[in-house]
């Protein structure tokens, strides 16, 4: 059993050609140790457990060997519960004049433009997997080459790479900056390949080849990691034990059923010779003589005993790792909330906000670098204070109490209508929705503004009808 993933540390002050390869090579041997777990834990996910081991020393050939994968099914829950609907980008509230909060929406709303070209959900994903999995993920933010303005493209790429060839380097200083990032890639003669990212440069060198440098026109390091939490530790690791106990069961139950199906006949006070033996697998009957008595041999496991302990076991792994249980209730007079906190979504809940605090602040550093690429390339004027990522899960549960917020806070003159959308939490997207409703309702006043009548125009008409 591993104990999460160990952070890499450095006391170089500074990467440079000189001293680079030394470090990679002394971080790369802690990276060793992280690569085996997250290999393991990986391959687990899959399905390969320790159940593909069982061995049995009575009766060999019945020896089921059967894995639930409860491990797939937290790490897919806790996935599509936080990550199942894109993260969107909205304004950072703050006192700002109105033509500036219009100028942030309109370039907000450009960034999640170009987070949807360069498919930044199917990353998130793809990013989250790993980090249920591994207890860390990591993403690459690159310039796009292809890009200009005649074409439909992001100006940036984003990539969700492999924990397993990738780290990050910190220092031993008091704040725990990144010094490097790390891709290590091993080609088919064994040769490994290491590309090493600094906020000054880029490093290319092979196992005993010396550095390439060349300067990091971005001036920051274009990889992010991004730690499930502190300890580093995978959603279903820490539930291990209990996983591979919850496999023995249901094997060693399937054994029972086929053994007492198989079960040997006993014949006592008598012999079976050849023949009829044979008239047995014939007629499908036994003819003892008198005094002779033939029974099955069998012990078998009861199943509400074996049942009861399967749901002990799946109820604390359901615990331990923060997914509701599916064991509803009799009672029919159950409110949504005594659901939620009976059924264990109030512990799903505090689990994804706890995920959301941690993953928002690697998300400040890639945006960092989106910020940086889109200045150069669309000039945007964003900065980094005038944006925070939201995210947009359980849009729909208490549909009527958010609605009643949302009317609530707009008939309140002392709060801002934006502040209103985002707090109600109604909206995957309160800037957008904002946006629009905005231009809804000035659409819908200027069709009932009242028409300017010119009144010289009608005295002088009924002047001439008076006349």
């Amino acid at each position: 059993m591993s104990y999460g993933r160990l952070k890499i540390y450095s006391d170089a002050k500074e990467i440079t050609a000189n001293n680079v390869a030394d470090e990679v090579n002394k971080a790369y041997a802690v990276h060793g140790g992280n690569r085996a777990d997250i290999k393991k834990l990986w391959e687990y996910y899959r399905g390969k457990t320790k159940i593909e081991l069982k061995k049995k020393e009575i009766r060999e050939e019945i020896n089921h060997k059967i894995n639930e994968n409860r491990a797939y099914e937290i790490v897919r829950f806790h996935k599509g519960y936080v990550f199942g609907e894109p993260i969107q980008y909205v304004r950072r509230e703050r006192a700002t004049s109105k033509e500036t909060d219009d100028v942030i929406a309109t370039e907000i709303n450009s960034l999640n433009g170009y987070m949807a070209d360069a498919n930044k959900s199917a990353c998130d994903n793809a990013l989250a997997e790993w980090m249920y999995v591994a207890g860390t993920g990591y993403r690459l933010t690159l310039p796009n080459t292809k890009w200009s303005l005649d074409n439909d493209e992001s100006p940036l790429n984003i990539y969700a790479l492999d924990p397993m060839k990738t780290f990050v380097v910190y220092s031993t200083d008091i704040d725990e900056h990144p010094l490097m990032a790390v891709v290590v890639v091993e080609r088919e003669n064994n040769e490994k390949v290491f590309s090493v990212y600094t906020e000054k440069s880029y490093f290319e060198f092979t196992d005993y080849g010396k550095p390439i440098e060349k300067p990091n026109t971005l001036g920051m390091i274009p990889i992010v990691e991004y730690p499930v939490e502190n300890a580093r530790l995978g959603v279903f690791e820490v539930a291990m034990p209990l996983l591979d106990a919850l496999d023995e069961l249901q094997s060693n139950r399937m054994d029972d059923i086929v053994q007492f199906v198989n079960s040997f006949l006993a014949i006592l006070g008598g012999e079976l010779d050849d023949k009829t033996y044979e008239k047995l697998n014939e007629w499908k009957t036994l003819c003892l003589p008198e005094g002779t008595d033939a029974k099955y041999l069998s012990a078998t496991l009861s199943q509400a005993d074996v049942q009861t302990l399967k749901n002990d076991i799946y109820t604390a792994i359901l615990t331990i790792c923060g997914v509701p249980n599916r064991n509803g209730g009799s009672s029919t007079s159950d409110t949504g909330s005594a659901v939620i906190l009976r059924d264990g979504w109030e512990s799903a809940e505090a689990r994804a906000k706890a995920t959301e605090e941690i993953f928002k602040s690697s998300e400040k550093e890639f945006l960092k670098i989106v910020l940086r690429i889109l200045r150069d390339t669309v000039g945007t004027k964003l900065r980094l204070s005038d944006i925070t990522p939201h995210f947009t899960r359980r849009n729909y549960d208490n549909i009527a109490s958010k609605s009643q917020v949302l009317i609530a806070m707009l008939n309140n003159p002392k709060i801002h209508p934006e502040v209103a959308y985002a707090s109600c939490g109604m909206f995957p997207d309160p800037e957008s929705a904002y946006l629009q409703g905005m231009a809804y309702y000035d659409e819908q006043m200027k069709k009932w503004e009242p028409v300017e009548v010119d009144e010289t125009e009608d005295e002088g008409e009924e002047d001439v009808q008076v006349s």
